[in-house]
């Protein structure tokens, strides 16, 4: 695809005269420069026949590659360097004309389906908790990066704490060690989709193996020796046996009531609920004590799929897209904001449609934003989008890199956990995203301030602490902006390198990835790996000309074009995230670039100061990870004009967080469905 993009591009260069903007324009270019490659005697090359674009509906069709299209023309990858550049006259007529056929087709409001999902178990915990009002989780979870101490997480105070004390799961058995359900063991994790989240719902397959599992799950979890009074908030009002035994089995078909429509997130029809009545009743019948018939009827309900799946309705006689109902909605903000179900007040707001009512909306985004249950939107989604789960694999040279271990740890243990408080500092206190590139503060514990190694910033109670249980964090201004946001910090530098040196092939798809949402291609699977010991000829050379040499292939340079500046920007940091000027070998570390062929930068902060001036294009990608992380599936040519909107919106308010969430909810691919039976582009 990427080969056939560069060809169409330059067929665009080759004809640059009569663009007027309109698509009759561009197909009379296609036309006299481009279909002898792609239509014209058979020839169809990239399997891509441009004479069957003949009309703005075939180009509407191909939305897909109007995107791919006008990406590359935005991040100023193509024509190649060495080819003939448009005009920025031509240019502009020629993206205007594309934007306008793609609004054009945005018009008809083809979104991609959301496909139903089972819950991951992350989500699966959470729920459990709140339906039952657990005090303590189901089960430890090690994707959850960073354990709460002491309370410090209060969004309701709208400020963090100056000093946080937290915990690192991943890397310290200590960590998992917390109220739970005891016997209750975890289903497997759900992998993280390439540039993507681990709410997928392409990626959540329910097996028959599993399907059992969850059947065991739900009577292990009801059956563990913790779920008693002292635990579980609810016991009373459901568990608990009725004073009389008269009216019991109304009594049972009210509980069951309120606790099915909690679990399904809907209403359900009376019929249904007798069906669970009626099973606890034969139980009863049968002397089973009441209790026990109780947790038997709920863990039948937690293996239930219409618990375990999100899906949406599908309407009769409906539109191609057609708004959520009010219960879809209640679910989408709680899967989102709070990775749970809906609580009741959603759940009240859902039946009476209150919560359709843009300003009913609007305050119950307030209200969740507010609440404790954020910390799980901080748990889940900044950790994935910055993929800092590569950390944990990490581990360099210990002869290289001494200073990076300490007892039986690691310093990752600290280094993951500075980027997270920075994004909840950010969330929190309704920051503009642009301190996620280049904040004013960060987090530091004592050993990593002592970690940095020319990036200190200022004296933290003296001498490290080698702290491996509750890790005391502090908030630091940043008066060098070497420091400070989440692109240059410790742990990413560390995971993105390898055991004995930096990889700027890796810190530069890391950044194209994260921070523009603009992955490059995978590499050919025959392009060879740069040897980690260089040979007797290179061990003079710096790593970015022992690297050119992989620029020579004509499959491999269009993506070193794009990545190696990213890369090479961050050269200065070390494989550990220490400040370095030279190389082991004595060569001055190279690190300048131009940003998308634009902005020249000489060093970090210049670098930094190129990015902010593409803020927008930061903006826009930032967005697109949330709307993918909110809808939990992967995005189509259909939301990019909403994502364009968002990044509207919020520039008005200097990109604060808190709107950048708002904007997304109040979307039309958040508050839309497309009818799974109908409708194209699914």
């Amino acid at each position: 695809m990427r080969i056939l993009l560069i060809l169409i591009l330059l067929c665009f260069g080759m004809s640059q005269s009569g663009l007027s903007g309109d698509f009759d324009t561009v197909a009379k270019i296609f036309n006299e420069s481009c279909v002898q490659c792609h239509g014209k005697g058979g020839k169809v090359k990239g399997k891509v026949n441009l004479l069957e674009l003949k009309s703005i509906s075939d180009f509407e069709k191909n939305g897909e590659l109007l995107d791919n299209i006008l990406d590359v023309l935005d991040f100023n990858e193509m024509p190649p360097e060495d080819e003939p550049q448009l005009s920025k006259e031509v240019k502009k007529v020629l993206v205007g004309s594309l934007e306008k056929i793609r609004h054009q087709a945005a018009q008809k409001k083809i979104f991609s389906h959301a496909p139903i999902r089972r819950m991951n178990r992350f989500q699966y915990d959470n729920s459990v908790v709140d339906l039952f009002k657990l005090r303590g989780v189901v089960f430890s979870l090690p994707e959850r990066m960073m354990r709460e101490h002491q309370n410090y997480f209060k969004p309701e105070t709208e400020k963090m704490a100056e000093v946080v004390t937290v915990g690192s799961r991943p890397l310290g058995k200590s960590q998992m060690i917390e109220r739970r359900l005891a016997g209750v063991a975890p289903f497997p994790q759900d992998l993280r989709a390439e540039h993507g989240f681990d709410n997928r719902g392409d990626h959540l397959s329910l097996s028959p193996l599993l399907m059992e599992s969850f059947l065991r799950l739900g009577q292990s979890v009801v059956n563990s020796n913790d779920f008693n009074p002292a635990n579980v908030g609810i016991w009373n009002e459901f568990f608990k046996s009725p004073n009389s035994e008269e009216n019991i089995e109304l009594e049972i078909h009210q509980r069951l009531q309120k606790f099915i429509t909690r679990a399904f997130r809907r209403d359900v029809d009376q019929e249904f609920i007798d069906r669970y009545s009626g099973f606890v009743m034969s139980r009863l019948s049968e002397q089973v004590p009441f209790e026990e018939a109780m947790k038997e009827v709920a863990a039948a309900i937690i293996s239930s799929p219409k618990f375990l799946y999100l899906y949406d309705e599908f309407i009769e006689g409906g539109k191609n897209v057609d708004r959520v109902d009010a219960f879809e909605l209640a679910s989408r903000l709680s899967f989102f904001l709070w990775g749970s179900i809906p609580d009741e007040e959603l759940l009240e707001l859902a039946e009476s449609e209150e919560l359709l009512e843009k300003e009913t909306l609007e305050n119950q985004i307030d209200r969740m934003l507010l609440d404790q249950r954020l910390k799980r939107f901080c748990d889940s989604f900044p950790t994935q989008w910055l993929q800092l789960e590569r950390i944990i694999s990490a581990t360099p040279n210990r002869d290289l890199f001494p200073g990076f271990y300490f007892l039986k740890y690691r310093d990752s243990m600290h280094m993951m956990l500075e980027p997270l408080l920075v994004f909840e500092t950010v969330l929190v206190e309704n920051k503009s995203i642009l301190q996620l590139i280049d904040s004013d503060f960060t987090y530091r514990s004592s050993l990593l301030q002592h970690a940095y190694k020319g990036l200190a910033l200022g004296d933290f109670d003296g001498k490290p602490r080698n702290e491996v249980t509750v890790l005391r964090f502090r908030r630091m201004p940043v008066n060098d902006r070497r420091g400070g946001g989440v692109i240059t910090n410790a742990a990413v530098m560390t995971m993105t390198s390898g055991t004995e040196r930096t990889k700027p092939i890796t810190r530069g798809s890391w950044l194209a990835s994260v921070i523009f949402n603009n992955p490059p291609e995978p590499p050919p699977a025959d392009a060879p790996p740069l040897d980690e010991h260089p040979p007797e000829e290179e061990k003079n050379m710096t790593l970015r000309e022992r690297l050119s040499k992989h620029r020579d292939r004509p499959d491999c340079r269009g993506c070193h074009e794009k990545i190696d500046p990213l890369g090479f920007a961050l050269e200065n940091f070390d494989a550990i995230g220490n400040w370095r000027t030279h190389y082991p070998n004595g060569r001055e570390v190279d690190m300048a670039g131009t940003l998308f062929r634009t902005h020249q930068f000489n060093d970090v902060i210049e670098f930094k100061d190129a990015l902010l001036a593409e803020q927008d294009r930061f903006a826009k990608a930032f967005a697109g990870h949330l709307l993918s992380f909110a809808l939990a599936r992967g995005l189509g040519p259909g939301d990019q004009v909403a994502l364009e909107s968002i990044v509207r919106d919020t520039k008005a308010d200097g990109y604060k967080m808190k709107g950048f969430i708002k904007s997304i909810i109040f979307s039309e691919p958040f508050l839309t469905k497309t009818n799974p039976k109908k409708g194209s582009g699914n």
